[in-house]
């Protein structure tokens, strides 16, 4: 339903707003999401086609030992006075795409004002589960201190607390990047973020490369 929404809300956009594809590739020492340590050094491949507020795209991500894939599909709408949403079907492969107990839905909703940012994510249990247990809560809030400095605290159950329903904090840390100039027209945008994960008790510090 709230994808036939955004669908509806976006097509007059879509006719009078010019339509842009961007896509792109980082490069990070380990894959972590949310807190939580997926894989090691990975390539992550984005695609994505936007028309005024509405964005759809196609995110990835594949470890150099070949053992971890992960393939999303995504969409959503942006408002004018910071409120976000949208749908993650997130996808790993290895089971058949067509089957649907390869794929968990998740809803986002975000907003941000100033500064400040806050997100709510949910992967119903009637959706849907792959790589979930259904009713899988994710809150996130952050605080960008600069351009390219934030700080954030994140707590959920489900697949961030080891699929059980204990609801923990799992992410707290801070990101921050800058541009590596190559030559006068080439440059490469590098972050870097520290992150614990205070229900499982790990620590990571990671960089990544956009391309």
């Amino acid at each position: 339903m709230l994808a036939v929404v955004l669908l509806f809300t976006s097509s007059n956009l879509t006719n009078a707003q010019e339509v842009e594809v961007s896509t792109g590739v980082d490069l990070y020492s380990t894959y972590v999401f949310r807190g939580v340590a997926f894989s090691g050094p990975s390539w992550q491949p984005s695609f994505e086609v936007s028309a005024g507020s509405f964005t759809i795209g196609a995110w990835g991500s594949q470890d150099f030992a070949n053992t971890f894939q992960e393939m999303d599909l995504y969409l959503g709408y942006s408002f004018d006075f910071g409120l976000y949403l949208g749908l993650t079907d997130y996808y790993y492969p290895g089971s058949l795409f067509g089957d649907g107990e390869s794929h968990a839905i998740e809803i986002n909703v975000g907003y941000e004002i100033d500064n400040f940012s806050l997100a709510a994510n949910y992967i119903p249990e009637e959706a849907l589960n792959a790589g979930s247990i259904g009713d899988d809560m994710y809150f996130e809030a952050g605080y960008s201190v600069d351009d390219a400095t934030s700080i954030f605290l994140g707590a959920g159950n489900g697949w961030h607390t080891n699929f059980t329903d204990d609801f923990g904090v799992v992410n707290i840390g801070a990101t921050t990047g800058k541009e590596l100039v190559i030559s006068d027209t080439f440059t490469i945008p590098v972050s870097g973020s520290v992150i614990y994960n205070a229900y499982s008790e790990q620590f990571f510090i990671l960089v990544g490369f956009s391309f």
